[in-house]
């Protein structure tokens, strides 16, 4: 899984940071999206497809690999 975010798309809600803390940030400065991994852990999957579910914005975007990550 690779994730991509879109700060302009952003609205800074922080529900992203609040569901996996160690994938995504917010900025002191704007408040928006900041990703700390974007090629989080296995065992994060099904909470970073959560979060990107109910970002308000669709500010996060998941890209899914097959098994020979592809």
């Amino acid at each position: 899984m690779e994730l991509r975010v879109d700060r302009h798309r952003c609205a800074g809600s922080g529900l992203c940071m609040a569901q996996v803390p160690a994938v995504f940030d917010q900025s002191d400065e704007d408040g928006k999206v900041l990703l700390n991994a974007p090629a989080p852990a296995p065992e994060l999957a099904a909470a970073v497809r959560l979060a990107a579910a109910r970002c308000p914005s669709g500010a996060i975007t998941l890209h899914e690999h097959d098994t020979a990550g592809h």
